[in-house]
C-alpha cells in the first residue's frame, strides 16, 4: 500500500512540474524548426470553438515541454481578420499550456524602433471594431477579467533580458496598436497612431493576450520589427523584397531568444495571471448552462465546485 502511495505522489508530482513547464509559442511556421528540439510530433485539437489555424507542434527543448501553432496556419494562408484566436487559445488550454510567448512581425511608429530590433510591449490598444470575437464568455455567461496590465510581467522580462543577452536590439515596453488588416494603414492613420504615442503596428496579438488572459494563461509579445509603417520619410524605398529579408533574419533571431527564454523561464508560482477569474465571473453558477459548463470546464471548472 505504501509502496502504491509512493508511486502516485510521484506520479502526480512529474504531472504537475510537466504541467507547469509546458509553453506555447504562437508565431510563423518556421518556429519550430528550432535547434536540439526532441520529441516532435503534430497533434490535432478539437475545441468548441471551432478549429485552430492548423495542427499543433509538440516537443521538448531544453527539458521543457514546447507547443508550437502557426497563428496564420502552414503557407500563411489565413487573414489576421479570420484566424479562430478563441480556438487556438483554448487549444493551447486543452494541451497543458500554461504560458504563453507570442512571436509577431510588426511595423514601427517611432523612429528609434528600428527594422530588425525587437520590441516587447507591455500594453495593447484595439482598433478592430471588435471585428473579432475575443471572449469565451457569451451566451449564458458573463465574466469581466481584469486587463489593465494586458501581458505578463514574468515572461516579459525573461524575453527582454533574453534579447539582451544575445546582444540583439531590444526594447521594454510600448503600446502595440492593433489594427483590423489586412490593408496596410493609411499615412494619415499612420500618423494618428504615432500622435497618440504607440509604439509598433500590428494585426493580431489584441486578441490573443485577451482570450489568454480569460484562459489564465500567461502571456507576454515578442514584436519583430520588419520596417518602418507608412509614417516613415522613406518609406516609399521600402519593398517586399526588404521586408521579406527583414522576416526572415527576425525569425532566426527569435529562434535564439526563445531558446535562451525557455533555459531562463522560472516556476510560475508569483504569477497573478493563473488567478484571473477567481472574482470575475459574475453570473450565477446555478444558471449557467451545462453545455457552457461542459465546453468552458477546463477553464472554469475549478470556480464551479
Amino acid at each position: 500500500m505504501r509502496l502504491r502511495q509512493q508511486l502516485s505522489v510521484r506520479k502526480n508530482y512529474h504531472e504537475r512540474n510537466n504541467f507547469m513547464d509546458k509553453i506555447g509559442i504562437i508565431g510563423g511556421s518556421g518556429l519550430y524548426n528550432i535547434e536540439g528540439i526532441k520529441k516532435v510530433k503534430s497533434v490535432s485539437v478539437t475545441t468548441p470553438f471551432g478549429s485552430p489555424s492548423d495542427k499543433y507542434v509538440t516537443g521538448e527543448l531544453e527539458g521543457k515541454e514546447v507547443v508550437f501553432l502557426p497563428r496564420h496556419g502552414r503557407g500563411h494562408k489565413i487573414s489576421p481578420s479570420h484566424i479562430n484566436y478563441r480556438a487556438n487559445i483554448f487549444g493551447m488550454k486543452k494541451l497543458g499550456v500554461q504560458r504563453i510567448i507570442s512571436v509577431s512581425a510588426c511595423g514601427s511608429l517611432k523612429e528609434e524602433i528600428a527594422p530588425l530590433d525587437f520590441v516587447v510591449p507591455d500594453q495593447f490598444v484595439d482598433r478592430t471594431n471588435q471585428a473579432r470575437a475575443m471572449t469565451f464568455f457569451e451566451k449564458g455567461i458573463v465574466a469581466h477579467i481584469g486587463f489593465a496590465d494586458p501581458v505578463c510581467p514574468q515572461i516579459s522580462k525573461v524575453l527582454y533580458d533574453s534579447g539582451k543577452k544575445l546582444n540583439l536590439k531590444m526594447h521594454s515596453g510600448g503600446a502595440y496598436l492593433n489594427m483590423e488588416g489586412p490593408a496596410f494603414s493609411t499615412r494619415a492613420e499612420s500618423n494618428l497612431y504615432r500622435a497618440w504615442g504607440m509604439s509598433i503596428i500590428g494585426m493580431t496579438n489584441m486578441s490573443e493576450a485577451k482570450l489568454a488572459r480569460e484562459a489564465e494563461i500567461c502571456y507576454a509579445t515578442l514584436a519583430a520589427v520588419t520596417d518602418y509603417d507608412c509614417w516613415y520619410p522613406g518609406h516609399d524605398s521600402v519593398t517586399v523584397e526588404m521586408v521579406i529579408a527583414n522576416l526572415v533574419q527576425n525569425v532566426a533571431n527569435a529562434k535564439k531568444i526563445i531558446r535562451e527564454v525557455i533555459l531562463s523561464l522560472p516556476e510560475r508560482e508569483d504569477c497573478r495571471c493563473k488567478d484571473t477569474l477567481k472574482h470575475a465571473i459574475v453570473t450565477d453558477k446555478k444558471i449557467i448552462p451545462r453545455k457552457i459548463k461542459k465546453d468552458l470546464k477546463i477553464i472554469i471548472g475549478k470556480y464551479l465546485k
